[in-house]
């Protein structure tokens, strides 16, 4: 069986994977994120979802990066989790900043 890594290698050097890959990077961030916070707080999808107020499929869509948290939902996700919420603005490598 090939693994997800292997292919990510293998593929990371197609010009067109790898701009899709970097355009859904921000998604893949958000997702890997939720779900560190879920396995720190070692709950299921179910359980986080019972927390949350929500249903599993609602958890398993935001993990999945096909859906885009609203700041609410990441407000109840990191009380949930008895986690912190923190949100941070970092510049773009490479680009100038305007001046003010």
């Amino acid at each position: 069986m090939t693994r997800v890594s292997e292919l990510h290698k293998k593929w990371t050097k197609k010009p067109g994977y790898r701009k899709v890959h970097q355009a859904l990077e921000e998604e893949f961030v958000w997702a890997g994120a939720m779900i560190e916070a879920r396995g720190r707080a070692g709950l299921t999808q179910e359980e986080l979802a019972r927390k949350m107020g929500t249903t599993q499929p609602v958890i398993a869509r935001l993990e999945s990066g096909r859906t885009r948290p609203s700041l609410r939902t990441l407000e109840r996700l990191a009380a949930a989790t008895d986690s912190r919420l923190l949100v941070s603005f970092k510049p773009v490598e490479g680009r100038r900043a305007r001046p003010a």
